[in-house]
Order: C-alpha cells, then structure tokens, then sequence
C-alpha cells in the first residue's frame, strides 16, 4: 500500500453556525463568511416522500410551487429570477423538501418578494399542473424501463416494504389519479411557519435577518401543519432475492443491501469506514477486484444511507448481462474476505486518511457547512456530531472492523435485486 499523509485534520473549521429566530419562532441558521458576494437561501420543510399520502404529492407540489402565485405568473417569476442574475431550485427528497436561492446579497431584496409569494401563496394553476403531470408521466415511462431505475425501486421497496413511505414506489395510473385538491391539500399541510427552517449562507449573511423576518417572519402562515408526524413499522419482504427478467436487456443492474439505522446509532461511523473500505472509493475492494482485476464494471460502490426515520447499507453496479452471475459471486467473496480476515493495518491507515481528506473538502466554504449542518440538525444533533466522527474514524482499529463485519455483512442477511438477465 503507498503510504500517504494524514490530513491535518486538527484545522477543520466547525464553528457552529449562529441561530436567530424570526418573529414568528421560525429558526434561522446563519454561516457569514465566504469571500465573495454571494447568498444562498435554503427554506427546508420536512414536506418530502414520507409524509405523502398518495404517490407523486410531495414532488408536485414542491415543484410546482414556483409555476404561479397568487401576484405573479410562472413567467414574471422565471423573468424576475432571470433579471437579478439569481437562480432557483426545489429539490425534494425522501423526508424533506427544499427551496434554495441563490442571488448577490445586493439583488436579494428584489427577489424575496417572489420568493415570499411561490412559498406562501402559490395557487397551482390547473392548466400548468397538466403540463407539468403528462411531462413526467412521459419521464417516467422512459425511466421505469431502465435496469438502473427497476433495481433500485424494488429494492427501496423490498428492504422497508411495499406500503412503507420509502419503499412506496410510483405506477403509471398514479399519475391520471393525481389531481390538483390533492397538491393543495399536501401544500397547506406541510408548508407553514411552524414547520420550517431557515439557513443563509455567504458572505455577509447575518445582513439578510431584517428582509428574512419581513417576508417569513411577520405572522403564521399555513398553521393546518401536523407535527404528529410517528415513525411507521417497517414490514420488508420475505423473499430476499428477486430477478426483474428483462429479454432485450444488455446489461444487468445490481442492488444488494439491506435495512439498518441512521447516523444516531453508535455502530454507524465504524460501519461507515467498513463500507468504504469495501466500495466507497476508487481505491476500494470492490473497484479493485471487479472493475480492474475482472472488467466486469466501470463502476461499483457500497455506502449508507441515514434516513430520519431509517436508513440502510447498499452495494449498486451495472454489468454485462455476461458477468451477471461473476459479479454476484464475487461480491460476496468481498464480505466473506470481511467477516474472515483481518484489514490490514495499512489499507486502514489509506482509508482513514481518504476518509477524513474527504471531510476536510466538505467543508470547504460557507455552502458546504451549511449543507454539512443541514444534514444533522434534523436529529437533534450539531456540528459535535463531526467532532465525533473525526474521532471514531482516527480511533477505529482492525479488530473493530472484523466485530463489525461480523455483525452486519452476513450475507444470508443481505437483499438482492438484479434487473437485467442473470
């Protein structure tokens, strides 16, 4: 192994950001710093998949926040943005929705006016919520007949459950079933004061608290919010393995994994580091023995995920419908080789050393702090989360990494869904 140099890790900056609280109790999160003139405005609510009622609500109605208000249209909207130089995005996932901004603070008072009406008073017009429904109908038909896509829906569904939030997978008929009472009645329940979170970052970011508390912080809006949101059972599937046969297929998609916890459980930092030792690098096993020995991938890759009310341990690839079966069998080789042999002390010290270079690039600026910040506060926690994970990576010894390969890569615990032809 090439010996390389450990980050010093020692000059990390994890200065908390500062919390203000606008008039109407909403959070502000704010990272000022940053060299140049630039603001990036986040309103977080927890409005993602999980809390959706019927398939397609949370992204409709996230996405569709932005297509008319009750003072401007789609277009003034998309003109307005255009003209101060800002550019705006929703970006919804499995627990929350996002509306990020990003604009020169001295543009930012001209188009928090437009932000303030796509979040607080958007009206969902029907003509455009067609539009907008038949185009990712049509998305979707393309998507769904990808190895790619089926591998990773099924498996979601299979490791949580068909019924589960996470693993509820779309159908073409919930798109003709989606209607426009449902977006504005997800709308109303989910995006209000006392269910949202403000970050700010960049330069002069602290600047922006007066304009913030005028547009978001006056009154309660939206007050139908249900905090009662109860973390539901997870029921996965009997079957552990299961073959999406596809007869034209070239190549074969392959999900394996299986349901676990989220970063507030003490065994996920070392597993972190156990799974990228396996596939979380270039460097790693799985990269090395089936993409550089065997050439049966260009790619190939293990990691956690941590969900609010969840999360999981996967290994992802695409193959020749040739290798198929090879990859398989020497995937498994790769968590056998876990459980029954030591890593050595020199792979350790490689990847404790990519590991923490990569925490020193994640936070590398105001924008990625805040992303790093987002990312925990949700679970109770802060920036000593990092503190800790800094520590438990420098900390972690061989015999801990065996203890938990041991206990979490039995593969006789491990879903599998291969789309393709095995």
């Amino acid at each position: 192994m090439p010996e390389v140099k450990t980050p010093d890790i020692r000059g990390i900056n994890l200065n908390e950001p500062a919390l203000f609280r606008l008039d109407n109790g909403i959070p502000v999160y704010i990272i000022d710093s940053g060299k140049q003139d630039l603001i990036r405005l986040e309103l977080i609510f927890n409005a993602g998949y999980y809390v959706q009622s019927a398939p397609l609500q949370a992204l409709t109605s996230g996405m569709m926040m932005k297509e008319g208000t009750s003072n401007y249209s789609s277009k003034e909207i998309a003109e307005t943005v255009d003209h101060y130089g800002t550019y705006f995005e929703t970006l919804i996932d499995q627990d929350t929705s996002c509306l990020c901004l990003y604009s020169l603070f001295k543009n930012l008072e001209n188009v928090l006016p437009v932000l303030k009406e796509v979040v607080r008073n958007p009206v969902f017009p029907e003509e455009e919520l067609s539009v907008f429904i038949a185009k990712n109908k049509q998305q979707f038909i393309i998507h769904s007949k990808k190895v790619e896509y089926q591998a990773k829906v099924n498996f979601n569904s299979n490791i949580f459950g068909y019924d589960h939030p996470y693993g509820r997978k779309a159908d073409l008929k919930d798109f003709d079933l989606l209607n426009r009472d449902q977006i504005i009645d997800f709308y109303k329940t989910n995006y209000s004061s006392s269910n949202c979170k403000i970050f700010i970052s960049g330069k002069s970011a602290t600047d922006t608290l007066s304009l913030l508390n005028t547009h978001f912080g006056g009154d309660h809006w939206n007050i139908n919010y249900d905090t009662n949101h109860n973390a539901i059972r997870q029921n996965p599937v009997t079957e552990k393995k299961q073959l999406i046969h596809k007869e034209d297929a070239l190549q074969s998609a392959v999900r394996i994994g299986k349901p676990l916890f989220n970063k507030l459980h003490p065994d996920y930092s070392g597993l972190r580091v156990l799974m990228t030792i396996l596939g979380g690098y270039f460097g790693s096993r799985l990269m090395t023995n089936i993409r550089e020995d065997k050439g049966y991938t260009y790619g190939i890759g293990s990691g956690m995920v941590s969900l609010l009310n969840g999360g999981y341990m996967f290994i992802s690839t695409e193959t020749g419908i040739e290798h198929t079966s090879n990859t398989l069998k020497e995937i498994y080789y790769e968590l056998d080789k876990l459980r029954e042999e030591f890593v050595s002390p020199e792979e350790l010290d490689l990847v404790k050393n990519y590991m923490l270079g990569e925490m020193l690039h994640n936070f590398d600026g105001p924008f990625d702090q805040a992303d790093r910040y987002r990312s925990v506060v949700d679970y109770g926690l802060d920036f000593k989360y990092y503190r800790k994970s800094i520590d438990d990576i420098q900390k972690i010894e061989i015999y801990d990494l065996k203890q938990l390969a041991e206990k979490y890569l039995d593969p006789g615990s491990f879903y599998e869904v291969i789309a393709g032809k095995l």
